[in-house]
């Protein structure tokens, strides 16, 4: 797979579902099945995960040494409340209220795809983050990829 990629508004219902955007799910991998796991993601949003790729995910925390005491509390935090969905046949998805509210969710949401993972936020939480950090983005750049030649691109 090369990547998810890609931006796009979406709308709440009444019952916390939302359309799954059909450009998204064309980039899906087939083994994805229409299943995802669902978490709290590392800033203010929920990490939507296809079903295949939880389970890359899965295979390197399952080679976490749950002995450390760090360890373990990482192990925990990144699966609080993380849930499986579906697409329902309308190709919906139902974010559980206990997630929505963690994260503020409202009727307008953004999903965000980036290399294995959806992001899913609450849009002017997500149109305020890009504005702030959109000054920095130069400064960001280089510090992330100036060093990289393009002999380290595969």
């Amino acid at each position: 797979m090369a990547g998810l990629v890609g931006e796009y508004e979406c709308k709440l219902d009444s019952k916390g579902r939302f359309l799954f955007p059909a450009g998204l799910k064309k980039q899906l991998d087939p083994a994805a099945n229409e299943h995802f796991m669902v978490n709290k993601g590392f800033e203010n949003c929920l990490t939507l995960y296809p079903m295949n790729e939880w389970d890359k995910v899965s295979q390197r925390l399952s080679k976490l040494n749950l002995f450390k005491e760090k360890n373990r509390r990482f192990y925990r935090l990144f699966h609080q409340g993380a849930k499986q969905l579906t697409l329902d046949k309308a190709g919906r998805i139902l974010i559980p209220t206990a997630l929505m509210e963690r994260i503020g969710l409202k009727k307008d949401i953004m999903l965000t795809a980036y290399n294995d993972r959806i992001e899913v936020w609450d849009k002017a939480e997500y149109m305020s983050m890009m504005d702030e950090n959109m000054a920095d983005f130069s400064d960001l750049a280089d510090e992330v990829m100036g060093d990289i030649g393009e002999d380290d691109v595969d």
